[in-house]
């Protein structure tokens, strides 16, 4: 999950983690992750508002499907896998198989990069490969042969993008972000635990200042 704002000639990306801890009336504690799911995207949207201190009028959810369809309508994407990379799971149809160093990926290996999160950095590693990603995908934007694909590339993500944007604002929307520079971020906050369950605390919660939680022991 990320907010997105466009402003004076800047396009700041916050990513909120996964794991971020969020209080809800209906459900009590969530991670934010399951906020969609459960409630829908008005909640969603309204949750990180309150995190971000700013409102968030729209909404995009795109699945990794429609990030494969793009990224190969574009050619792949340029990344620099860190390390090797080895996991399966036969559940969720999910082989990643990578080897460290600079590469072009596509399809299933670009899902594969954008998932993995089986190492000692977790949630925050992925997070890190998407924002890789995204200033690949960002650059690629901003080029005019990007730009003069845009509805191409839109109907080829088709129903893997849910939003409530018109065809024509999400046109304009793109269309502005590529002129405008790339800054990325995370939500501020720290590991906690509660219940045996690690969360991401935002800074902003004022009801958990300080204190990581019940931090497990072995």
């Amino acid at each position: 999950m990320a907010a997105v704002q466009v402003d004076h000639g800047i396009t700041r990306v916050t990513q909120v983690p996964r794991d971020t801890y969020v209080e809800t009336s209906e459900h009590g504690v969530l991670k934010a992750n399951a906020l969609y799911g459960l409630m829908g995207p008005a909640a969603a949207k309204s949750m990180v508002s309150t995190l971000m201190g700013v409102p968030i009028d729209r909404h995009l959810k795109v699945n990794l499907a429609a990030v494969n369809k793009v990224a190969d309508a574009l050619g792949g994407v340029d990344v620099d896998v860190p390390k090797r990379m080895v996991y399966q799971d036969r559940t969720q149809g999910l082989y990643i198989d990578l080897y460290p160093g600079p590469q072009l990926l596509k399809g299933e290996a670009l899902e594969g990069f954008l998932r993995f999160r089986h190492d000692e950095m977790g949630d925050l590693g992925r997070m890190e490969r998407q924002r890789q990603v995204i200033n690949q995908v960002f650059r690629k934007l901003a080029q005019p042969a990007t730009l003069a694909q845009l509805p191409t590339l839109l109907k080829i993500a088709g129903e893997d993008i849910h939003t409530d944007l018109s065809p024509l604002e999400l046109t304009q929307l793109l269309s502005t972000m590529a002129h405008t520079k790339l800054s990325t971020g995370r939500l501020p906050g720290r590991e906690y635990w509660e219940n045996q369950l690690s969360y991401w605390m935002p800074a902003s919660n004022s009801h958990h200042p300080s204190g990581n939680g019940d931090i497990p022991t072995n």
